[in-house]
């Protein structure tokens, strides 16, 4: 009998031990980052690095792009708002020329081949990257597209959009402007 009682008594603190443990497991902070998790990207924090090669075959590193202004949109030829917002996005390329300002434009669940004949029917001429295996799309979690990401010279993820915009406007010239360094 007295055996039971110690058996019981015994098993009776193993399950508050167990408790006690799952408990303090619950509530302890989880990392900020698990190997192999792809990081989001956020607004007022880092722009998330990636290396990707363009239709013409130059590989692009957003990290080597530091002190430039980049424009990163993400886009698809079968995308209807897209191909509208083209045109004001070559308009505000070319009149970024002579300023610290890189557009890249990464295509999303589209076929490079396409992408490069509606720039020659178009007229555009900034790069075009591919993503094939989608990571940069993961990277900033992409949720469809048109969707373009202001990235400021240090490197840090300013602005987001969802949509299109007219990117030659007034406004987008002012938003964009605010993160170039000062003329000398």
């Amino acid at each position: 009998m007295k055996q039971i009682i110690t058996n019981t008594y015994q098993m009776r603190i193993n399950i508050v031990f167990l408790a006690i443990m799952l408990l303090l497991a619950a509530c302890s902070k989880e990392d900020e980052s698990k190997p192999g998790e792809v990081l989001k990207a956020e607004v007022g924090k880092p722009a998330p690095n990636f290396t990707l090669t363009d239709i013409d075959g130059k590989q692009w590193q957003l990290s080597s792009l530091r002190g430039k202004v980049v424009f990163i949109n993400f886009w698809a030829t079968w995308c209807p708002p897209c191909q509208e917002e083209i045109p004001s996005m070559q308009a505000l390329y070319e009149g970024m020329a002579d300023a610290p300002f890189q557009m890249l434009s990464i295509l999303n669940n589209d076929r490079p081949d396409y992408a490069r004949m509606l720039a020659d029917k178009i007229g555009f001429t900034f790069p075009i990257l591919m993503d094939p295996e989608s990571t940069a799309a993961a990277q900033y979690g992409l949720t469809g597209v048109p969707e373009t990401f202001i990235i400021d010279t240090q490197g840090v993820l300013r602005e987001k959009f969802i949509g299109p915009r007219p990117w030659n406007s007034r406004e987008a010239w002012m938003m964009i402007g605010q993160y170039l360094p000062p003329k000398k």
